[in-house]
């Protein structure tokens, strides 16, 4: 659970705009999906974030077999898991949390190598 405060400038404040604390809760038993693939869809209000789980096909075969059965595939189902809608106002929120998260990721992950090697 994350706390986030909403901090007016003093020209909201003069508004008689206050500022108020969010309490992000995530419920215990909430689902999580696992998703492997994205698509992101706008119209003139809102964007739409779609999350995917694509499962490859499962091939046992001999290597020849294997890519014999992929050649006759149309496509790979990918099912839609979650989705969501994000007011334009607050995508550029979402792409900076995303590439902040992203970042410490990153530094994680090289420091790891680093220090392995």
């Amino acid at each position: 659970m994350g706390t986030s405060t909403l901090d007016p400038s003093s020209n909201d404040e003069e508004k008689g705009i206050v500022g108020v604390s969010l309490d992000f809760h995530t419920p215990a038993d909430f689902p999580s999906c696992y998703a492997n693939n994205i698509l992101v869809q706008h119209s003139d209000y809102e964007f739409t974030v779609s999350f995917f789980e694509m499962r490859p096909p499962v091939l046992l075969g001999s290597p020849e077999q294997n890519l014999e059965k992929l050649k006759g595939m149309e496509a790979i189902q990918a099912e839609c898991v979650a989705r969501i809608v994000v007011v334009p106002e607050r995508v550029q929120d979402f792409i900076v949390a995303l590439q902040t998260s992203l970042d410490k990721y990153m530094a994680h992950k090289a420091e790891e190598t680093h220090d392995s090697g």
